[in-house]
């Protein structure tokens, strides 16, 4: 254990979800793992989406040293990140019913690929949404949430439905409602929140394990390397090439 410094106990709690999520989440890893290396294997496309704070563990995985070239963005226009002003629209698009049909209308997602949605509380109707409506377009779905905000909150779509219940695979990044892991007797709202940290961490497990299931079916695996080694922007040249039909981040 560390000391009980603020931020002596942030890390130790930090390290105490990782772990639970090591731990209890190893066979979901492996079943999301397998899933994305299926749908390489079988030429499909790799899509990853998350709305607000969300959106930064899928923009992670996205044209990411060490990561699977194959990842494309599915972007939101104002909800990637806290890329739009005022912030707080961004929390209100994510309510907004019909828009998830029409980015996937205009995205050139299809069957066959497989999409990851990142959402921690999964109530919202545009992660909701976008589950039902990849689903129905053939898109195999990976879900990344916390599962304790079924129990705790409602619903904000029209049918009282959550994330969870529109995925092929759901991954629980165990973070408390509210995401937040610390309480001070003088700080009247809980602090310091651990869900980018968590998620970031689950996502990258799903991609090594993708990554090695390829390698060990006698496929190796369109990974990239950081352009700030010697030969890392040549390596990505050619992954970049040999992909270019899959790979949507570069038009």
């Amino acid at each position: 254990m560390s000391d009980r410094t603020p931020a002596g106990r942030f890390l130790d709690a930090a390290i105490d979800l990782l772990q639970r999520v090591r731990d209890e989440e190893a066979d979901s890893i492996a079943a999301a793992g397998t899933l994305l290396a299926d749908t390489v294997a079988d030429g499909g496309r790799l899509f990853a989406f998350g709305a607000g704070h969300s959106s930064l563990a899928a923009q992670d995985l996205v044209y990411r040293a060490g990561g699977l070239a194959l990842m494309n963005l599915l972007a939101v226009p104002g909800v990637v990140g806290v890329d739009v002003m005022p912030a707080t629209l961004g929390s209100a698009l994510e309510r907004v019913d019909g828009l998830a049909s029409a980015v996937l209308d205009s995205s050139p997602v299809r069957r066959g690929d497989a999409l990851v949605i990142v959402s921690l509380s999964g109530r919202n109707a545009l992660p909701v949404e976008m589950a039902m409506n990849a689903r129905a377009l053939g898109v195999r779905v990976i879900g990344v949430t916390s599962v304790a905000y079924a129990g705790r909150t409602s619903s904000r779509h029209a049918s009282g439905t959550y994330l969870k219940d529109h995925c092929d695979l759901v991954l629980d990044s165990k973070i408390a409602v509210g995401d937040a892991e610390l309480t001070h007797d003088n700080v009247p709202a809980p602090f310091a929140p651990a869900s980018t940290v968590v998620t970031t961490a689950l996502l990258q497990a799903v991609m090594a394990t993708a990554a090695a299931t390829l390698a060990d079916r006698g496929i190796e695996p369109p990974l990239l390397r950081s352009g700030n080694v010697d030969g890392g922007h040549e390596w990505n040249g050619r992954v970049l090439e040999q992909y270019r039909d899959r790979i949507f981040y570069r038009h």
